[in-house]
């Protein structure tokens, strides 16, 4: 029989895949961040309202990456809805109200994408604009 014959099956499977995905895009963007020098703070940092894919470091404060993963950069892009953005900034201030700057840290807050090829494409402070 086709998997589609066992709708349960083909849901585990590919929620499986699609979280092995993400997880390989969220590795690949914070290669790309390392690389400039940034330090991975937390990896899927959840709060009490949401979760935010990359917290990272650098000299002046904490980058908020929220990572997108499809066929091409602007179909990764389209898949950021506004409920997501609202929950990644609740989910920061949370976060940095637990550091020892608290609210006084410098915050940015990146859309990084990822295409078919694996390329990434790091938008900085993309969410502030949207």
């Amino acid at each position: 029989m086709p998997l589609d014959a066992y709708p349960s099956v083909h849901r585990r499977t590919s929620g499986a895949t699609h979280f092995q995905s993400g997880l390989s895009a969220e590795a690949s963007v914070a290669a790309v961040y390392a690389s400039r020098g940034h330090r991975v703070v937390a990896r899927r940092w959840r709060g009490t309202v949401g979760e935010v894919d990359l917290i990272l470091s650098d000299t002046t404060g904490y980058i908020f990456a929220e990572v997108k993963a499809s066929r091409t950069f602007d179909r990764a892009a389209q898949r950021l809805t506004r409920r997501q953005i609202d929950r990644i900034f609740l989910t920061a201030e949370e976060f940095v109200g637990q550091s020892p700057l608290g609210g006084l840290a410098d915050m940015r807050f990146d859309l990084a994408l990822v295409d078919g090829t694996g390329a990434v494409d790091i938008r900085e402070n993309a969410l502030a604009w949207l």
